[in-house]
Order: structure tokens, then C-alpha cells, then sequence
């Protein structure tokens, strides 16, 4: 009977995991033009401190957040651990920061809500305010 039961928590976990794999994660920004769109590049150079034309300050939720690994391998084309290592050469020579990490998807709301040209990625079924601009989506 445990066996059973251990057995029907992986599938359940393994069904969990593709569900999210799947998940939709948007690129959400304060800004005037809610016109634009960017491409997975221009996000990338964003979020890693590349070259943009856009002044716009990067948003990142914690390590731990699921949101934050599905970006990471689907967007910026990265592992955490490779992320990490980038980020800690460039703060070492002074060259670049790390985007803020904040806590959780409410947060980074309420904090592009308040900072004009403030970039984020949520999941797909966060609410955004209609006040934020959706500037790239990623399946």
C-alpha cells in the first residue's frame, strides 16, 4: 500500500512539473508605450546587464521561485548555478549588478506599479494590472 501511494505522488509530481514547464511566463513593464515589444534577446540583455536601448531596471524574483527557473532556462537560455557564476565575475571586477530580487509575484507587481520603467517576468495567471504593459511573452 505505501508503494502505491509513494508511486501516485511521483506521477503526481512528474504532472506537476510538466504543467509548469508549460507555463507561460511574461515580461512585464511600467511604461509609457504600450505599444512595444521586445525581442527574447532584448529581454536577455536586459535582465543580464547587456546593452539595450531601453533604460529599464530588471526585476527578478528569488532563486527558490519556479517562475524564476522557467525564465531562466527559457529566456535568458541559462541554468541558475551558470546565472549565479556570471553575476559574481561581474560584481567582482564592478562592472554590473545583479537585477533586485524581490519575494514573490505580488511584490514585483506592486513594485512596477510604482517605478516607472521597471521590468519584470510573472507567470501568465498572475493578474497584471492594466496599468503594466505585457513586452514580450514567452510559451
Amino acid at each position: 500500500m505505501q508503494s502505491f501511494i509513494r508511486l501516485m505522488i511521483l506521477i503526481f509530481c512528474i504532472f506537476c512539473d510538466m504543467c509548469y514547464a508549460r507555463e507561460t511566463i511574461l515580461i512585464v513593464a511600467n511604461i509609457d508605450d504600450k505599444a512595444m515589444k521586445l525581442t527574447r534577446q532584448e529581454v536577455r540583455n536586459i535582465f543580464m546587464g547587456g546593452t539595450s536601448p531601453y533604460e529599464l531596471t530588471a526585476i527578478a524574483l528569488p532563486i527558490e521561485n519556479l517562475t524564476r527557473v522557467l525564465f531562466n532556462t527559457r529566456v535568458v537560455g541559462l541554468t541558475e548555478s551558470r546565472i549565479q557564476s556570471y553575476w559574481a565575475q561581474m560584481k567582482f571586477s564592478g562592472r554590473k549588478r545583479p537585477p533586485r530580487e524581490l519575494n514573490s509575484e505580488q511584490l514585483v507587481i506592486s513594485f512596477l506599479e510604482e517605478n516607472q520603467g521597471a521590468v519584470g517576468y510573472l507567470p501568465a495567471h498572475v493578474d497584471i494590472p492594466s496599468d503594466l504593459t505585457v513586452i514580450f511573452e514567452m510559451k
